[in-house]
């Protein structure tokens, strides 16, 4: 089994549904309290504003967040800018954010930088499936499998009826439509888990490696964020992208092959994913996934976006803030928020507990 490494607009009337769903007893609204970091009382001491920025890939998720935090938490406000993971990491490392998001851990030398006295960790806080998203006339879907589509974004494949995709697609009568690769222009984590794919995934066919930058020979029209691939992938005929799966709209998506089937992407098999990955040892609680498995039902193409945080902080009121955002997002509460609102897959028990124990050793520096 090929193991390799992992680095890395909102439904309100639902977050608002979550919201009374959760007040709906006193028992429900205790246990509530104590996965918040507990009760009125600590909520009443929570105040001002935290200050986060990252992944694009959260947005929508964010704005569940964010804005069903205050229903435990009414003094406290949490700003996200969705800059992209690179730059987000880079606004944690120089202090402009507390927290940063991002669909990839921070490497050996950012970690380095991070955090003063203190260090950094990684909590899994959402995960998505990433599509692989196109804009064909009349074609709502198609099979590929991993060598088909590393050969479309190395620019091998270049018509819709290549003879490669049609085999995989014997009952789709595709157009000789010219296939326009977009990618990423940013430094992103969902271009480092898509190229961590085929490079797990699809052998010799792609042969480069890893990265949050897309790879500078290969060709393509490019756009800033997620919402600018998405964007451009719908205005261009024949157009393919890959992104966040909450955020493409209405393109058509490919069935990825893992072994003899091809898997649609899903939360549920997205999750089932995640559930055989292992910690990196090198990157905090950070996760390794197995991008070539031949699983049944397992959608390879997943991200596991972070929030990254420091083990220590200037002061106790920021350590308040952000133990109590923390814990929210990864409450059973906040993860069903942004399922709702995004599509995300929850995280499991163990990554819960696991991040709760992280969190709640963060304190005041000195």
């Amino acid at each position: 089994m090929k193991f390799s490494r992992f680095y890395r607009s909102a439904a309100i009337a639902s977050v608002a549904a979550l919201a009374l769903a959760a007040c709906g007893s006193d028992d429900a609204a205790e246990g509530d309290n104590a996965n918040n970091a507990g009760g009125d009382e600590a909520a009443a001491e929570v105040s001002g504003t935290l200050v986060g920025g990252g992944a694009s890939s959260q947005e929508a998720a964010m704005t569940a967040w964010t804005s069903d935090i205050t229903e435990t938490y009414p003094d406290l406000t949490v700003n996200y800018d969705p800059v992209g993971s690179g730059s987000g990491r880079e606004g944690f490392i120089a202090g402009q954010y507390s927290f940063a998001g991002s669909d990839s851990a921070m490497d050996s030398d950012e970690q380095e930088q991070a955090c003063g006295s203190g260090s950094p960790f990684h909590v899994p806080s959402y995960i998505s499936p990433v599509a692989v998203a196109f804009n064909l006339e009349g074609v709502d879907t198609l099979n590929m499998n991993p060598e088909t589509i590393a050969k479309v974004f190395a620019g091998e494949i270049t018509t819709w009826d290549d003879e490669e995709i049609a085999e995989q697609n014997e009952d789709v009568d595709l157009p000789s439509t010219d296939i326009t690769v977009v990618h990423r222009s940013d430094d992103s984590g969902t271009t480092e888990n898509f190229t961590d794919y085929l490079n797990g995934a699809a052998g010799d066919a792609w042969t480069w490696e890893a990265s949050d930058a897309w790879p500078e020979d290969l060709t393509g029209e490019s756009a800033q964020q997620t919402s600018g691939v998405v964007s451009l992938t719908t205005d261009t005929d024949g157009a393919i992208t890959y992104a966040d799966a909450s955020q493409i709209g209405g393109l058509s998506t490919v069935a990825v092959g893992v072994g003899e089937d091809y898997v649609e992407y899903s939360a549920e098999a997205a999750a089932s994913a995640v559930e055989s990955a292992e910690e990196d040892p090198d990157s905090e609680g950070a996760r390794v996934l197995d991008r070539s498995t031949e699983e049944e039902g397992v959608y390879p193409i997943v991200m596991i976006s972070y929030h990254i945080f420091c083990d220590e902080y200037e002061d106790e009121g920021l350590v308040e803030q952000v133990k109590a955002f923390g814990n929210y997002v990864i409450s059973e509460e906040g993860q069903a928020a942004a399922e709702e609102s995004a599509g995300s897959a929850p995280i499991s028990d163990t990554i819960r507990d696991e991040a709760t124990e992280r969190i709640e050793a963060i304190s005041v520096a000195g």
